[in-house]
């Protein structure tokens, strides 16, 4: 009896030992999936992120062939200017003019001297390598604020994705520094340095004028936040900086700058198209095509506005007043209205787009995991949320693009585009109740 008691009690911490482990185990287990899972993790899982991210960048720059498809003629059209032309429509490069406002030139030009005249490829590689890291922290400062995205997405935004590694380490395009720019501002607006925001952003567009798809939901920021009255000085910082930067291109040829870099007609190559390949080439350049394109896109913009963001009760004139006149009393705005209204302006842009090239898939990568997990819908599970992003990437990494990618981009985007609008506001209507207590 008393060896068979020994033998229970020696058993007895044992099992309990197990069990202690056990529930540790399951304990580590159920953290490692709020790791993933939860968005107050984000800046833990973005640094980690980041770091492999230096490795594979290093990686693709040094084991993935350079392809040379605009680096060149971007430093004949910047040489251009350093020798002296400032008429726009006497510069061009390998590629064909000039088409970009004066930002990019000033840019290119501090590009051209530090990588010899533009001849140094790899030291180009590596500093759009820091512009891509750099991208990357700012994207992920934001999606720190807004606390809406489960970390475990945050790798098939970095990782994942061979297409936008290509288009900032492989070919140089212009489009990330843009996109840096603007990521650079958003972050400004969200610490309500309106003022450095806009400044930001109007030196974005200068770069290229594909960030002007967020100047709808800006200006719709703007006129909340401040009336028009309010609004009007931080339009004119981007108004006056826009024409300083091309001030020396302006004296030269006023008509020949405004129309070469801010040329809303220009008419694109039905053979570089990523959305558009099922059409007949005759239909997409057709200029009723165009223009109702253009149709759908403000009557979408204007529904947002009107039903999805303007949602105080009163008429959509009253953003014109100042915000202490107006019948509901001004309320901050908060991190998640800022970064909705200006993600969701541009995808209405890139959706209604005349046509789509394989670089301008950075216009709306970095802002894809918040358009589809920041509107909760019952219908749209994580995984048909990653079948989304996973079939986007596709369409993108199709070369060329065939009839049926670019059926499935647009099935995606429409996707994407019904849950923005039948997901939860991010502006809820609260209009009654903030009546009753005033």
């Amino acid at each position: 009896m008393a060896a068979g008691t020994r033998k229970r009690g020696r058993g007895g911490p044992a099992a309990r030992a197990a069990g202690l482990c056990e529930q540790w185990l399951r304990r580590v287990w159920q953290e490692r999936r709020l790791l993933l899972l939860e968005p107050r993790y984000t800046l833990l899982v973005a640094a980690c992120l980041c770091l492999a991210e230096v490795g594979i960048t290093f990686w693709v720059i040094h084991r993935v062939a350079y392809t040379e498809i605009d680096w060149k003629a971007y430093m004949a059209e910047v040489e251009g200017v350093i020798n002296g032309t400032y008429d726009y429509t006497q510069l061009q490069g390998d590629t064909g003019p000039l088409v970009y406002p004066a930002g990019f030139v000033y840019i290119f030009m501090g590009l051209y001297y530090a990588t010899g005249q533009g001849t140094d490829i790899r030291m180009a590689q590596h500093i759009f390598a820091v512009l891509y890291l750099t991208t990357l922290l700012l994207v992920f400062l934001i999606y720190h604020q807004t606390c809406k995205v489960p970390p475990f997405v945050f790798f098939f935004m970095c990782c994942a994705s061979y297409r936008v590694h290509s288009i900032f380490v492989l070919r140089l395009f212009n489009d990330p520094v843009a996109m840096a720019l603007l990521f650079l501002s958003i972050n400004l607006l969200l610490a309500q340095r309106w003022g450095w925001g806009c400044c930001c952003f109007s030196l974005a567009v200068s770069v290229k004028m594909n960030v002007l798809l967020f100047a709808p939901g800006l200006l719709f920021l703007l006129l909340t936040q401040f009336g028009l009255r309010g609004a009007l000085p931080k339009l004119g910082i981007c108004a006056v900086l826009q024409v300083v930067l091309g001030l020396p291109f302006l004296l030269e040829n006023p008509v020949g700058y405004v129309s070469r870099s801010f040329d809303l007609g220009r008419q694109f190559l039905f053979r570089w198209t990523v959305n558009w390949r099922f059409l007949p080439e005759a239909l997409f350049l057709h200029r009723a095509f165009h223009l109702a394109l253009l149709a759908t896109h403000l009557t979408l913009l204007l529904l947002f506005v009107l039903c999805r963001w303007h949602r105080t009760g009163e008429g959509i004139l009253s953003l014109l007043k100042d915000p202490s006149k107006r019948k509901v009393p001004p309320q901050p705005l908060t991190p998640n209205q800022i970064v909705s209204t200006l993600f969701t302006s541009n995808f209405i842009g890139i959706c209604f787009s005349r046509s789509l090239h394989y670089q301008f898939y950075v216009w709306y990568f970095h802002t894809l995991p918040y358009l589809l997990w920041a509107t909760p819908a019952r219908w749209l599970t994580h995984l048909l949320r990653l079948l989304v992003l996973g079939l986007i990437e596709l369409s993108w990494n199709t070369y060329p693009s065939t009839s049926c990618s670019s059926a499935a981009l647009h099935v995606c985007h429409a996707v994407i585009l019904l849950q923005l609008w039948l997901g939860p506001q991010p502006f809820p209507k609260t209009i009654q109740h903030s009546k009753k207590a005033h």
